[in-house]
């Protein structure tokens, strides 16, 4: 894929440049627009499908309108109707990541601003790549099989037929029928439940989602579930297993809330639950409107990775109120809200809280361009997505460059309550709409007039269209990291005699997010000595910490050392949860790890069906295993 070197160019404020297409969707948005869904799901735990009905409210927007294309990915489509007349469909040519095109030919012709529901009947497929069915096994209770869906970032086509664009945004209502001693719950608001009025032994349950919202955010989850109250409009789900421990873990969601609404506006989602999901998620969470999804790796004990919470309690701004129109512009979903995240972690902590959590950010990113090449293009922040799969471009990038941006330019117009005004009040522009980056720029410039000498300045090209780290390294406040940096540095200028002055006391006052940070910043140097990482372990036990994050960092770096007895660990830490932020790194550091690549490859391929299938599409190219040859190994 070429290297993007785009200027940009000054629109009229106010104009809304809406792309007529989406480089990873077949559906026709130039021509209409998705306005409603109503849903309705039987979900088979035997055959592993969702026998399904979809009813669209379309909008028309050109005259003599009589068809329209759908994205689908592995749909059984049985039936296509138009206002309750049958109408012809096909399915067009299998494409490697988008799917299949559903061309639906009308049964009448619609003018511009007349609406039309289509209403398809169809099945998923058991290998539905938004789906992961659980054995009862591969649950916490071990009694009930498990179902969630994963749609970000162009998923939804296989379990629902629609415009699976993240520029159409609709409302929608569900019915859900699942077996009476499960729950389900959706990203809506819950609206009741009764018995399925063809099936005593199931239950039906309602919901309704009556703020407009894109594909990727209609979540479904089906299990043995239990909730618990955690504030005036939040609950906790999960199975009882884990459920009183999140429910501890994500206490503070109420504060963080009434934080974010501070700073940002109202929040216009009614209820904020949070679902735990089993470990196989490949996401640290997924903001989900009204149910954020979140991976039990977050259930430290200590409330300590609850940051992860304030991130998606941020996307009910930055991303759901406010969305990217296509996937090349993701950087206005992810650096806006790992913008906003850290600004309630600065209402909540401390300014140098928020330094030191950016300085850990800077250190993803750097690692995310090393891993890329830092000529590649996805490492640039508005990244060309023709003949890419999304689900290849995701990394930090987005996140951390985007948030690099937003805080270079946050100094640059005067510090963070005059630039998070601004990003209030981009909020409220585009609020209920998708956006591109030109469209952001535009507002930016208009929201600083006055300064707009100074906005010139900037390099937007390097930012945005440049492969690599971004132009500008900002100066954060490390008084947090300082202590983190002098215990990394004695570590790496040791010597085998200087091993005897390291003690427990060297990291006694570390808070857990300290302590990750001095892990962060090993990993960073070259590969200790083997003496150094064994000397570690002894004197600071870091193979009895359970914190997923300090965990993970502990393992890479030995492993990095060429430790042998880390290798199990890792790779039990690499399959016993499906978070890819831990899972890809660890299975890489193995396969790097050269008497080990082969049981890397032998340990992913025994585990690879209990994974999610992003999550093992993923691995299998980072292991350069063709995954569909793998079965044979």
């Amino acid at each position: 894929m070429p290297v993007l070197c785009v200027s940009f160019t000054p629109v009229t404020p106010g104009t809304i440049m809406a792309p007529t297409s989406d480089p990873c969707s077949f559906s026709s948005i130039s021509d209409c627009v998705t306005k409603h869904l109503n849903l309705n799901y039987y979900v088979d735990f035997g055959k592993h499908v969702l026998k399904a009905k979809v009813a669209l409210t379309v909008e028309v927007l050109v005259d003599h309108f009589t068809s329209l294309t759908l994205d689908t990915k592995d749909l059984k489509v049985s039936e296509v109707t138009a206002n309750g007349q049958a109408a012809k469909f096909t399915l067009g040519p299998k494409h490697l990541y988008k799917g299949t095109p559903l061309e639906i030919t009308l049964p009448l012709e619609l003018s511009r601003g007349q609406h039309v529901i289509v209403e398809v009947t169809y099945e998923t497929a058991p290998s539905a790549s938004a789906l992961q069915w659980l054995t009862p096994e591969q649950t916490a209770g071990k009694k009930h099989p498990y179902l969630f869906s994963q749609c970000q970032a162009n998923h939804c086509r296989s379990m629902v037929p629609c415009q699976d664009t993240p520029s159409v945004k609709h409302t929608y209502y569900a019915k859900v029928s699942v077996p009476q001693e499960l729950v389900a719950v959706m990203s809506a608001v819950r609206d009741g439940h009764e018995p399925d009025p063809l099936d005593s032994s199931r239950v039906v349950y309602r919901f309704r989602q009556p703020v407009p919202i894109p594909s990727y955010l209609i979540a479904v989850v089906v299990g043995a579930l239990e909730s618990r109250v955690i504030g005036p409009r939040s609950h906790v789900w999960s199975e009882k297993e884990f459920v009183d421990k999140a429910a501890f873990e994500f206490a503070e969601t109420e504060i963080m809330l009434t934080t974010a609404e501070e700073l940002a506006g109202p929040y216009v989602w009614g209820q904020y639950d949070i679902l735990v999901l089993p470990p196989s998620f490949p996401y640290g969470g997924m903001e989900n409107p009204c149910l954020t999804f979140a991976t039990p790796t977050l259930l430290a004990g200590d409330m300590s990775l609850s940051n992860v919470i304030a991130h998606e309690i941020a996307h009910s701004w930055t991303g759901n109120l406010v969305t990217n129109k296509t996937w090349e512009h993701f950087w206005l979903n992810e650096g806006h809200t790992v913008y906003l995240e850290r600004m309630i972690g600065r209402s909540m902590e401390s300014e140098q809280f928020r330094h030191f959590k950016a300085l850990g950010g800077w250190k993803e990113l750097q690692e995310s361009v090393n891993t890329f090449g830092a000529n590649n293009p996805l490492t640039v922040l508005v990244p060309n997505l023709s003949n890419v799969d999304p689900d290849d471009a995701f990394s930090s990038v987005p996140y951390e460059k985007g948030f690099a941006l937003l805080y270079h330019l946050e100094e640059l117009m005067g510090g963070p309550e005059i630039f998070m005004g601004f990003v209030k009040s981009y909020i409220q522009r585009f609020a209920y709409s998708s956006v591109t980056t030109d469209e952001w720029k535009n507002y930016l410039f208009t929201y600083f007039k006055e300064k707009v000498d100074i906005l010139n300045k900037v390099d937007w090209n390097a930012w945005m269209y440049t492969p690599g780290m971004p132009p500008v390294k900002p100066q954060y406040d490390t008084t947090m990291a300082d202590a983190c940096i002098s215990l990394c540095k004695r570590w790496t200028k040791a010597t085998e005699v200087d091993l005897g002055h390291f003690s427990e006391a060297d990291v006694k006052a570390f808070s857990t997010h300290q302590l990750i940070e001095f892990l962060s910043l090993l990993l960073q140097e070259k590969p200790l000595p083997l003496s150094h990482v064994k000397r570690m372990q002894d004197v600071y036990n870091l193979n009895n910490l359970k914190n997923s994050e300090i965990r993970f960092r502990w393992l890479r770096l030995c492993v990095r050392s060429k430790w042998e007895d880390s290798v199990v660990m890792a790779l039990k830490m690499a399959t016993e949860q499906g978070r890819m932020k831990y899972t890809r790194p660890l299975f890489r550091e193995v396969y790097n790890f050269d008497i080990y690549r082969e049981e890397a490859v032998r340990v992913f391929v025994s585990q690879r069906e209990a994974m999610h299938p992003v999550t093992a599409s993923l691995v299998a190219k980072d292991l350069k295993i063709d995954i569909s040859k793998s079965t044979e190994m």
